[in-house]
């Protein structure tokens, strides 16, 4: 097989359809080789992006790398490459992919199975990762299974009853299951292939496989991390819902059993010591439990830069016209996307953080009297409105005192305050950016509707974060209107706070992936510092499973 990359579709012929992309892509391969379409015996996309670098002059065009198979085989494809050799020599190359090789469990046998704390991306893909190498691993999660977590979210958004174990933060999935399901990454790894297939297995759109900037959607993602969940199942893992980690039992420098902690359907509880030499701590950025539980027990953290801001809400046809122009609004585009970063002085960067075209503003609380602000997007991102965090840096020298949780503790001081700026009842302060920037307040929203589904107070935003934040903030919006026509618009809303964008906390490992103070004890993912997305997160679960596996079989 071979690869080709650049081969360029006109957006013309094309009508939004799979069916009329795929044939428009088969004849621009044929063109770019030389060859009539009937020499291709099968073609794969392998890449898909949109160029728009030209969109003023209405050269708005797709680019995808694809793999292709000639019907005549290695000869005409070694034949086909010397042809091309000059001319395209870039752009045509033998496939040549990278397998990831499988861990498998040592041949004597364990003495306790692995524990792995937290179902989220890096949770699902340690504990399946654990599982498919024969060592049955147990995930645990304090939150419930999708259908459950669904129903108490949407009565958390009707009725202000919040459920601390079960919400956009907590329960199967993560945080990552009520948000747009981009898959992009800043990272390579051979991981990276096999998780997008792991997905797709489980229910995802198979154009993850090719987009250069991938999501799946918010009413997908609860199917896909159920399957993923059976599929730990069936390699002989173990997985409890509704369980949490309420107890690190140490000994001598290393994790001897953990205490969990099992509320059932019907509200009962019931608490089981667990012997365990391994344990994963894949709890995702919101653990603040976990955090203090660690904290208490001397395992070593250490205070790490996060972000905090607002939710920025623009109309998407806004969004559309200022990255594609006159071809804004084509089928085969779908709603745009952007990615915006800002000097806000010496060292402090703004920047956009998970932008969901086409999306919703969500209520992400976890802990009673704060609110919290997301966004997600579902898989047609068809919503009225773009959304985004608009966040800055928050360095570890930003925090007063030397208490290793001070971040933690700021988070909460800001949600509090969001709180209680929006009134109570988790209604969130809103402003508009004209208000903003001239620093009033706002008494009445303007063409954009916002999305927050729990309601808006407006007002502003600025007392609910540091200074150093709002006046980032503030400095940077007018530089992103300058990168993105239309993003300083007077009447764009602000929707405060978000503050969950990343751990403040790092659970120090060492090379070997262990706690650098507690022998298997094994930090892993967003939570745990060392992971910002989806993919980071699954790829790093993936590789300490790797690091669990293969250190057993020493």
């Amino acid at each position: 097989m071979i690869d080709v990359s650049n081969v360029r579709v006109e957006l013309g012929p094309l009508d939004g359809s799979e069916e009329s992309e795929r044939a428009a892509l088969r004849r621009a391969v044929s063109r770019k080789l030389h060859l009539t379409p009937d020499d291709l015996a099968s073609l794969e996309p392998r890449r898909r992006s949109v160029d728009a670098r030209r969109k003023a002059q209405h050269d708005v065009h797709l680019l995808f790398t694809v793999r292709v198979r000639l019907r005549g085989g290695a000869n005409a494809e070694q034949e086909l490459l010397r042809r091309l050799a000059r001319r395209q020599g870039r752009d045509v190359r033998l496939a040549n992919d990278r397998p990831l090789r499988a861990p498998r469990a040592p041949h004597g046998g364990i003495t306790t199975r692995p524990v792995v704390v937290g179902a989220g991306c890096a949770g699902l893909f340690c504990a399946l990762t654990l599982a498919e190498a024969g060592l049955e691993p147990l995930l645990v999660e304090q939150g419930y299974e999708a259908d459950r977590r669904g129903r108490d979210v949407r009565r958390f958004v009707e009725t202000g009853e919040l459920d601390p174990r079960s919400n956009i933060q907590f329960g199967l999935g993560g945080a990552g299951a009520f948000s747009d399901g981009k898959l992009g990454t800043g990272t390579k790894s051979v991981a990276h292939g096999l998780i997008l297939q792991a997905l797709v297995d489980a229910g995802a759109p198979r154009q993850i496989l090719w987009d250069a900037k991938p999501h799946v959607g918010s009413d997908v993602l609860p199917r896909v991390v159920t399957r993923l969940c059976e599929r730990i199942r069936q390699a002989g893992g173990e997985v409890r819902l509704g369980c949490r980690l309420t107890e690190l039992s140490l000994a001598g420098g290393r994790v001897t059993a953990v205490t969990l902690e099992t509320v059932s359907p019907t509200g009962d509880v019931t608490r089981e010591r667990v012997l365990a030499n391994d344990v994963v701590l894949a709890c995702g950025h919101s653990a603040r439990d976990v955090f203090s539980l660690l904290k208490e027990r001397g395992v070593a953290l250490e205070r790490k830069t996060f972000a905090m801001g607002v939710r920025i809400e623009h109309e998407q046809h806004m969004v559309d016209l200022a990255q594609y122009g006159p071809c804004a609004g084509h089928p085969a585009l779908g709603a745009a996307p952007y990615k915006l970063v800002a000097k806000a002085g010496a060292r402090r960067a703004a920047f956009s953080f998970c932008m969901c075209p086409g999306g919703f503003v969500v209520a992400a609380a976890s802990e009673p009297g704060g609110v919290v602000t997301n966004g997600m997007s579902l898989s047609d991102r068809a919503g009225r409105n773009a959304n985004a965090g608009l966040l800055a840096n928050v360095f570890p020298d930003d925090l007063a005192g030397d208490d290793v949780l001070a971040g933690v503790a700021l988070q909460r001081r800001c949600e509090r305050a969001a709180f209680e700026a929006g009134g109570g009842s988790y209604v969130a302060p809103a402003q508009l950016v004209g208000d903003f920037l001239d620093g009033v307040a706002s008494s009445a929203g303007a063409e954009v509707r916002p999305t927050y589904p729990r309601g808006v107070a407006w007002g502003s935003v600025e007392g609910c974060l540091p200074a150093y934040v709002t006046q980032a903030l503030r400095a940077a919006i007018p530089q992103m209107d300058r990168q993105l026509r239309g993003f300083a618009s007077r009447g764009a809303v602000l929707t405060g706070v978000e503050t969950r964008s990343s751990s403040p906390v790092r659970v120090t490992r060492g090379p070997d992936l262990q706690s650098v103070s507690t022998r298997g004890l094994w930090p892993c993912g967003e939570g745990a510092g060392y992971a910002g997305g989806i993919m980071s997160a699954a790829t790093d679960g993936i590789r300490v499973a790797r690091a669990l596996a293969e250190g057993l079989g020493r």
